[in-house]
């Protein structure tokens, strides 16, 4: 990563990520890291410009009141206190305390005049240094996705094609439970326009036979769940000589898994599940990238509109949406009417 960086430090604020999304809207890249980092670990991250000493109302945990790391306020590092961050710098060290941090206009004046951080945070950037990072990882190796077609995955597949080209092998999974002519957008994108390695598993009727006669959405979920893994197993395992597995993993889902500080809104997982044996290293390329930075990316890569800004759509798809047991003709139903509703 050769932008500048702020870097803010979590004291269980919930205004973390606003703020993260604040100074990256102003050019500038920003990362979220524990409260308690050393200035021996921050030190090892690239092009610190400032930190953000970031409070809230959870500085008492387990009856113990938190603090930053006493040596990081003479580690020579610019830093803007917020809310109760303002009160751990007292007395320690010169600083910046504003209760409207979040504002761009008291971030532009850290950010550019107390830090001189250049705005160099765009996504041209973004993909040039990620290019470079992923065939330093990868070599001739090959890399593994599955890809859904959604927003994520898609935009793994696209960064990774410009990145290694045919050394990584896309496999798309038709569970039968896909909108209307998702699965064909994806080989007409990936496989015709983009020559990507792409391998096409038409498992409709597997899945559908095994979720006749289940009406429960819970038990539905878990049954199309587990059958992905067990194709998404059963496909790897064809497959010769693949050493990394790329996933669709962006900065939410990491922030949103929880620090000692903040509270695990959930436990974060792509591809999930797979067996010990088949071992693999993982290939992350959008683990810093909030969700309209992901989106702004695939736009950068050439990917289309429609698939970029299409509406979320959940793993299980239609099985959930269609109400009691699934059939063929409900199933069609559904379809339909969610294609004209979109």
């Amino acid at each position: 990563m050769k932008q500048d960086m702020i870097v803010i430090l979590d004291l269980g604020s919930t205004k973390n990520t606003a703020i993260a999304r604040a100074v990256r809207s102003l050019g500038v890249y920003s990362e979220i890291h524990p409260h308690d980092i050393t200035p021996e670990k921050l030190s090892q991250l690239p092009n610190i410009k400032g930190i953000i000493i970031n409070g809230g109302k959870n500085n008492i945990i387990d009856g113990v009141k938190i603090d930053v790391n006493r040596n990081i306020y003479d580690a020579g590092y610019p830093i803007l206190a917020v809310e109760h961050g303002q009160a751990l710098c007292e007395n320690k060290r010169e600083s910046w305390p504003e209760t409207e941090a979040e504002t761009k206009e008291v971030l532009r004046n850290f950010v550019f005049n107390t830090c001189h951080a250049a705005p160099n945070w765009n996504m041209k950037n973004f993909i040039a240094d990620q290019v470079e990072l992923i065939k330093k990882q990868v070599g001739d190796k090959k890399v593994l996705l599955a890809l859904s077609g959604g927003v994520d995955s898609s935009v793994v597949a696209a960064l990774l094609i410009k990145a290694i080209g045919k050394q990584l092998v896309c496999v798309h999974v038709n569970h039968g439970l896909m909108r209307k002519g998702e699965s064909e957008s994806v080989i007409e994108v990936f496989k015709n326009q983009m020559n990507a390695n792409l391998i096409y598993v038409d498992a409709s009727e597997r899945f559908l036979k095994k979720l006749e006669n289940v009406s429960d959405p819970e038990k539905k979920r878990k049954i199309i769940g587990a059958e992905f893994i067990r194709v998404f197993e059963e496909e790897a395992r064809k497959l010769e000589g693949i050493d990394f597995l790329a996933q669709g993993t962006i900065y939410p889902d990491i922030v949103e898994s929880g620090t000692k500080t903040a509270k695990i809104v959930k436990s974060h997982h792509n591809v999930g599940g797979l067996p010990e044996d088949l071992k693999f290293d993982l290939v992350e390329p959008l683990y810093h990238l909030f969700k309209d930075e992901v989106r702004a990316c695939g736009i950068e890569l050439g990917l289309p509109e429609a698939m970029v800004y299409r509406q979320p759509f959940p793993g299980p798809g239609l099985g959930v949406r269609c109400l009691g047991a699934i059939t063929k003709e409900r199933l069609e139903a559904v379809r339909e009417s969610d294609a004209i509703l979109q």
